[in-house]
């Protein structure tokens, strides 16, 4: 190993004790990257929005297309197989002729519900205060440069 490398490799490694021994996610540093990768997952706009169009019950793949406004098909099917994979939704395929796929919510995504629901309920509580902050901003920022 070079100089250069071992002082890499003890850098990222003090790095990572400072990571692990400091900061207001130290309770969760055994788990912090499932954590983001499932934060990421729930806090998508759009899975929070399949979520919140599959708390109202079942849906086929057209009704949530037609209920989610701008999403579009490949950016809806990504995220239903990203919920999926994770045991958010269920999808179930029927052996009809012409075939008939439906999306629904296991148990563990419906626990998110009320979540998805706080979370928008806060947003719209907000809206207002928050869009102050960033006319101001932009303001600021047109005024002075970057």
């Amino acid at each position: 190993m070079s100089n250069h490398e071992g002082r890499a490799a003890s850098i990222g490694a003090s790095r990572v004790n400072v990571l692990r021994l400091s900061g207001p996610c130290e309770r969760w540093a055994r788990d912090a990257d499932f954590i983001r990768e499932i934060l990421d997952l729930v806090g998508d706009k759009w899975s929070m929005l399949v979520i919140r169009a599959l708390a109202d019950g079942d849906a086929r793949y057209s009704d949530l297309d037609t209920e989610i406004p701008a999403i579009s098909r490949r950016m809806l099917t990504l995220t239903l197989k990203r919920l999926q994979r994770s045991g958010l939704i269920d999808r179930t395929a029927h052996a009809e002729v012409p075939p008939r796929v439906v999306y629904s919510l296991t148990g563990l995504g419906a626990s998110l519900v009320s979540a998805v629901e706080h979370l928008a309920a806060w947003c719209v509580e907000q809206h207002a205060e928050i869009r102050r902050h960033q006319d101001a901003y932009d303001m600021s920022a047109t005024r002075n440069g970057p």
